[in-house]
């Protein structure tokens, strides 16, 4: 959809999730994800972090009306094309987006459970609800393997068990899921976008260093692309290529952790 603003059209996206300080993570990096795509970005906040490259050192959950007066209030001026919800804190904070977000608008939810430097972001009952409240709701949903493994409760060690996994995650009700690799072992990175009847699979060489926001850019670009109207494959396939191009050129603070540059070109 293309909202007007001052008689010219744009393609916009809207991102529901926590804020990074760094500019590394969350928020930030999905607004700067967003305009790569070519998108008008907004942001809903869900929770304040105080986190970096190296590590999250606190976090402080949004009031859930709070959370449900942001989306309503950007619903009554904006249409977005998609919707991506990042990290969401809490069972209540996802309950109140459950009831917020309408229907008509696809959905790309990346279950963020855990920080890349191993934070706890979800407690069970919030993992529960990602499973049985955001997962039949999604258009896409962009678990890294360890998620998947959450959600599909089995242990992957293969790009077979990445498959079944996927068909678990299916049958909770998501219309598609991509399995990201990145936590996967050998020379290449391979994604699978795991339908009912077909899969799509990704190849990127692996690179030898994990990137923080490397998960919140990836599904924040196949956002954008979406909110465009790129079919969900060519989505997913320029996703893979902005955000493979941000991780080889990483950039990184006095801590030496790194972090996703999708700016890069």
């Amino acid at each position: 959809m293309r909202p007007q603003f001052q008689n010219k059209e744009y393609f916009s996206a809207l991102s529901i999730a926590g804020s990074d300080p760094s500019g590394g993570a969350g928020v930030q990096m999905d607004l700067k994800t967003f305009s790569m795509t070519g998108v008008w970005g907004m942001a809903v906040i869900t929770a304040l972090t105080a986190q970096n490259a190296a590590k999250v050192t606190g976090s402080w959950p949004i009031e859930p009306k709070i959370v449900k007066t942001q989306i309503q209030t950007v619903f009554e001026d904006m249409t977005p094309g998609a919707v991506k919800t990042g990290m969401l804190a809490n069972s209540r904070i996802i309950k109140a987006v459950d009831k917020a977000l309408p229907t008509t608008i696809p959905l790309v939810v990346d279950p963020v459970m855990v920080s890349t430097s191993g934070y706890r972001l979800l407690d069970e009952d919030a993992v529960r609800d990602i499973r049985e409240t955001l997962t039949p709701r999604a258009h896409l949903i962009t678990p890294n393997i360890p998620e998947a493994e959450i959600l599909a409760k089995m242990t992957i060690s293969c790009e077979e068990e990445m498959l079944i996994a996927g068909k678990n995650i299916i049958d909770l009700g998501a219309q598609q899921v991509i399995i990201k690799g990145g936590h996967g072992t050998g020379n290449e990175a391979i994604d699978l976008l795991i339908r009912k009847n077909d899969v799509s699979r990704f190849t990127h060489a692996r690179l030898p260093y994990d990137v923080h926001g490397s998960g919140c850019a990836f599904s924040a670009a196949i956002t954008g692309y979406i909110a465009q109207g790129f079919d969900d494959t060519h989505a997913c396939e320029k996703a893979k290529e902005l955000i493979s191009n941000g991780i080889k050129h990483a950039i990184s603070g006095t801590s030496g952790f790194k972090m996703i540059q999708p700016l890069y070109r």
